[in-house]
């Protein structure tokens, strides 16, 4: 299955800093078996639209790491929202809720996730650790969100109480 990482960045996209985030989910997404597509761009809402947009077409899933804080530059979740079919409000309410019990920082964290076509697309963190711990929790539900998209059949695990 293919996804793509989308790194949004003014200083990776010059050369000025290395891509630790894009490269940690890029290993993260191939060691569970997945082709990996990479893209740097600048903090420019028009060319992060446009890189989902065309990710989208290739990839079952892209998963952009940057952008999503209070700075300025930081536009990534509008620039997603404006390409977006589709939310997915849990994704985002479980990513901050994670992340949030590790660092007060998680408060300001305002990355997005939703569909475009048949691609869930999901904003996390430029930094390493957020990244990490964002794709933990969206590992677990991720193979059956793209079942879902695919309109493949799908099996329901119900949890116990």
């Amino acid at each position: 299955m293919n996804a793509a990482v989308l790194t949004v960045s003014d200083r990776v996209s010059r050369g000025e800093a290395g891509d630790g985030s894009g490269d940690l989910l890029e290993e993260l997404l191939r060691a569970d078996g997945y082709e990996v597509e990479r893209r740097v761009v600048p903090d420019e809402a028009d060319e992060i639209a446009a890189a989902i947009e065309d990710l989208a077409t290739r990839a079952a899933v892209v998963l952009t790491t940057g952008g999503t804080g209070l700075a300025p530059r930081d536009v990534t979740p509008e620039a997603t929202r404006t390409v977006l079919q589709r939310d997915a409000p849990g994704i985002a309410e479980a990513l901050r809720a994670d992340s949030i019990a590790k660092t007060p920082h998680g408060l300001l964290s305002r990355g997005v996730a939703g569909v475009v076509g048949g691609t869930l697309v999901v904003n996390l963190p430029g930094s390493t650790g957020g990244c990490r711990d964002g794709y933990a929790v969206l590992q677990p539900a991720l193979g059956h969100a793209l079942s879902l998209l695919a309109d493949a059949p799908t099996r329901h695990q119900h949890t116990s109480g």
